[in-house]
């Protein structure tokens, strides 16, 4: 198995937490890993992205939501077929006692084709859900204060 778990206290509410990551559309204001994504969010529909593994290009990926508990969890993925892979893609959300968001990114790679992505991919992925996961920290803070400012 090979896991990525992140956390990140932010300064907003969960809501727009959310917001930030359902909004596929200004991914290319503040996602330098995942730049550009479709989906309609509904469990058992794909989710189309394009991924910067490397910093030289971008791959499309298309996965399949398993989960969305709205605010909550939104929880997708493939499986490759014969056990070979197995990857999971999930962001948490919870509330904190301040009124902001405790947020956990959550990248798990499972079957026995596993510790080769790992070894070969792992650094460039660490680096990307590291980007990502300050990256909704930074556009959420930024959208909640710009919602308060106005009047």
């Amino acid at each position: 198995m090979f896991e990525i778990l992140l956390s990140e206290d932010i300064a907003a509410p969960p809501e727009v937490v959310w917001g930030v990551i359902t909004n596929t559309e200004d991914y290319p204001l503040w996602n330098t890993f995942v730049v550009s994504c479709d989906s309609t969010f509904r469990v058992g529909d794909p989710i189309h992205m394009k991924v910067r593994v490397l910093p030289f290009m971008t791959q499309p990926q298309t996965e399949t939501i398993w989960r969305n508990e709205e605010g909550k969890l939104l929880d997708y993925g493939i499986k490759a077929p014969l056990g070979a892979l197995t990857s999971t893609r999930q962001h948490r959300l919870s509330a904190t006692a301040s009124g902001g968001t405790h947020y956990e990114s959550v990248f798990r790679l499972e079957g026995w084709f596993a510790p080769v992505v790992g070894f070969f991919f792992g650094a460039q992925l660490r680096r990307g859900f590291g980007e990502m996961t300050q990256g909704i920290a930074r556009r959420a803070v930024h959208v909640h204060a710009a919602s308060n400012a106005a009047p």
